[in-house]
């Protein structure tokens, strides 16, 4: 078991996205979560990841999470013991979908902060979640705990992300490749492209979640990080 485990929340998430992990996981290692909302660039949130938690770790990253996890593979691989990618993708931003991102930045700086959940949460979730209160009360919860500022930042800073799809074969570490079964933004295609580019990389397809893997399906992911953080 590692010692530290460095885990990075998505866009508009707080530590709560991986609640039930810290509770099962933090009894075989102390567990950071890395600060995503004071930066506008994703090479910037890397670098204050990499100032902030001293020595190497384990790394998991959700969505966005994932972007500055892959950043961090680039600045400083012999810092990170394993890598887990969770719900991300590799590819860089589309036009369709910075498009997106400017229409929704555009409601955070009018403060219509819960609009914009409402415009995403049919797609943040497995269909057999979207009538799950307490699933929805809490990403209403990380949004406006974020707060429009932050959300802005991060909103660009994933827009100017780089492909990362070069970097993914010169990972030579035990890496965790894990995507909802029903995705629709990164969805399981995107998760298998990035673990046939990285070697040691194991593809586990979660049932019944979508992007929020996470707080959708604790207990299976919790059960695959177990097993990702024991591998030799």
């Amino acid at each position: 078991m590692v010692e530290t485990l460095v885990l990075i929340p998505g866009l508009a998430c707080t530590a709560r996205l991986f609640a039930p992990q810290i509770a099962a996981l933090s009894t075989g290692c102390t567990i950071v979560v890395a600060d995503n909302a004071q930066d506008d660039s994703i090479a910037a949130m890397a670098g204050r990841l990499l100032r902030d938690v001293p020595g190497t770790f384990a790394l998991a990253g959700l969505s966005m999470g994932g972007y500055i996890a892959m950043e961090v593979m680039r600045l400083a691989p012999e810092r990170v013991e394993r890598l887990a990618l969770l719900d991300t993708s590799a590819r860089p931003d589309t036009p369709e979908a910075s498009r997106d991102r400017e229409r929704l930045i555009a409601l955070a700086e009018a403060g219509r902060l819960d609009e914009i959940h409402s415009a995403l949460w049919p797609r943040l979730v497995h269909p057999d979640h979207r009538n799950d209160r307490d699933l929805q009360d809490a990403l209403v919860g990380m949004m406006r705990e974020t707060g429009a500022e932050a959300y802005i930042r991060q909103q660009r800073a994933i827009m100017a992300r780089a492909d990362s799809r070069p970097s993914l074969p010169g990972i030579e570490i035990p890496t965790l490749v894990l995507v909802g079964e029903g995705d629709s933004i990164t969805p399981p295609e995107i998760a298998r492209e990035m673990a046939e580019m990285i070697e040691w990389a194991s593809l586990v397809v979660v049932p019944d979640a979508g992007h929020m893997s996470t707080l959708e399906q604790p207990d299976r992911v919790i059960q695959a990080m177990q097993l990702w953080l024991s591998r030799s």
